[in-house]
């Protein structure tokens, strides 16, 4: 009962700060939508499993990832805010204010990867996927990755739109989320 009273919550939350992305398909915050769902779903399904066994192998591999995803998102916010400058995309009403940066930003993990917030999601989705590995989590940990995998390609293009030439260079510098490999 809990459990669906969370996801109930938090998927109203998740509509609302969603909901002018969940009108235009073309955006890459419609398919974020469905990243935060899949790892909301996640995380209440494998809670109970979180300190079953903590030191197994699976366990602190997912811990590894769990302490990765906080700082990849606590540097990336900094670094973002820090260097990409603060605009108006009038073609973006969608975005966050956070979104809406005005310089491409190449510093910090930037320097490494494209999307360090997506790194974030990826690395506490996969780290909540291998506290209990089952079928259904199998399904929702690719459909998470696929959906966060589409975000980023069609946030790439809207920054191709915006930026130009300077974000196609910086695209062929960096990887998409781990820094090296992918």
């Amino acid at each position: 009962m809990t459990r669906a009273a969370l996801f109930i919550i938090f998927t109203l939350f998740f509509l609302r700060i969603s909901w002018k992305s969940l009108a235009n398909p073309g955006t890459h915050g419609f398919y974020r939508f469905f990243v935060f769902e899949g790892v909301l779903l996640l995380l209440l399904m494998n809670h109970k499993y979180w300190f079953h066994d903590p030191f197994s192998t699976l366990h602190l591999l997912s811990w590894f990832l769990l302490l990765a995803s906080i700082f990849f998102i606590v540097q990336s916010l900094l670094i973002l805010k820090r260097e990409g400058g603060h605009g108006t995309r009038h073609e973006m009403p969608e975005n966050f204010s956070f979104e809406n940066t005005v310089h491409v930003v190449e510093r910090g993990l930037y320097k490494y990867v494209r999307h360090p917030m997506y790194s974030s999601l990826l690395f506490l989705a996969w780290g909540t996927f291998f506290k209990h590995i089952n079928a259904v989590n199998i399904a929702l940990i690719f459909m998470i990755s696929f959906f966060l995998i589409t975000s980023a390609k069609v946030e790439e293009q809207e920054n191709l739109r915006f930026f130009g030439p300077k974000y196609k260079e910086y695209m062929q510098r960096t990887k998409m989320f781990i820094p090296y490999i992918f």
